[in-house]
């Protein structure tokens, strides 16, 4: 049977539905975030915005400055999150083959909605209909448009998606992957940062299709991840989607209004992001294994650092304790911080850990 994966992705997602919810929006920049005026970022440009190179992420204060006529307008994250669910109830009534990745994206596995009789290619495009009908649903019920991709894997599919946005479907073609990939810059590929497509380009490797053809090392460069890289180079990529619903992670971030390095200040912030995270945690029944750390500076360089432990931590107090610990032991807090945050990972029931280790 061919293996067929689709990913949707809603288009602008949040700023999209600020432009439906209020009409004098539309057709206008819109921009989801805090004010100009004011600390934070952007969450979400609408494409009017786009035009004026405003991104997400970015300081509030720079998208006020590219796009002064732009309309902003304070994140409603309960709205998005009903919208999202709304969403993935249309893709579940598809296939329960999803992969949710965030609040607008998802993998879906539809493999199994084609005639398992035909070629790949023909497969292929016996599922551009089943991403037509996704669209037009997600449009007619939630007056919202998505991007669809759909090819052979998740990579592929990602990359399909993102081709033609907005409202775009975009199937590869298995035999047409390598002519697509070639001329795609390399940082096209998931993993491919700006230090690591410098570290590329200076080995003359610019575009996927250098990649495609190099028989230069290239651990030197990206480390273990070579094989890897060179595998997504030539379009394979044999990640499943995962169905799996559970947490890989909880985190709790501040931003500061002004940048700060008094300590009570800091030691406040973290005490509160501590019990946020202790909290999740204790909704769920789960500890962990790994606590991490990350601040932004003044200049917007962010760092992140972590700690692995034996048994799984579950309270306020063993979180702050280690979130401490790092910054003291990295001394991460060499000037004013603009934000500071706690995360945890490698998550399980600690009664869980605790018996792994009794059988050992």
């Amino acid at each position: 049977m061919p293996r067929i994966i689709m990913h949707m992705d809603m288009d602008a997602f949040f700023a999209s539905v600020e432009q439906r919810d209020n009409p004098a929006y539309r057709g206008k920049p819109v921009i989801v975030g805090s004010p100009p005026d004011q600390r934070g970022v952007v969450c979400a440009a609408s494409y009017e915005a786009r035009k004026f190179k405003v991104r997400s992420a970015m300081p509030s204060r720079t998208a006020g400055r590219l796009c002064p006529q732009g309309i902003f307008v304070r994140p409603r994250m309960e709205v998005y999150r009903a919208e999202s669910k709304r969403i993935m109830g249309i893709l579940g009534e598809l296939t329960p083959l999803i992969e949710q990745v965030s609040v607008d994206e998802a993998y879906l596995d539809v493999s199994a909605l084609v005639d398992d009789s035909l070629e790949v290619d023909a497969a292929l495009e016996a599922a551009r209909p089943l991403g037509a009908q996704i669209k037009r649903r997600i449009r007619e019920e939630c007056g919202l448009t998505a991007s669809v991709g759909i090819s052979t894997n998740k990579f592929l599919a990602k990359l399909a998606s993102d081709f033609q946005k907005p409202d775009g479907l975009t199937v590869i073609l298995d035999r047409d992957k390598l002519a697509f990939l070639r001329p795609l810059p390399v940082s096209a590929i998931h993993g491919v940062g700006p230090v690591t497509a410098q570290g590329l380009e200076a080995l003359g490797l610019r575009t996927i299709g250098d990649l495609q053809t190099t028989q230069q090392p290239l651990e030197g460069v990206v480390g273990s991840f070579a094989a890897r890289l060179r595998e997504r180079a030539l379009g394979n990529d044999d990640r499943p989607v995962d169905l799996s619903d559970e947490r890989k992670s909880i985190s709790a971030e501040n931003t500061f209004l002004n940048d700060t390095d008094e300590r009570p200040k800091l030691r406040a912030a973290l005490k509160e992001m501590a019990l946020d995270v202790a909290q999740t945690l204790a909704r769920h029944d789960l500890g962990a294994l790994t606590v991490q750390v990350k601040v932004r500076y003044s200049d917007f360089t962010t760092l992140t650092r972590q700690i692995r432990v034996e048994e799984p931590v579950t309270t306020e107090r063993e979180i702050y304790r280690l979130a401490c610990h790092l910054l003291a032991r990295h001394r991460l807090v060499t000037g004013p911080l603009r934000l500071i945050g706690i995360g945890v990972s490698t998550l399980m029931a600690p009664e869980e850990r605790r018996q792994l280790r009794l059988e050992i």
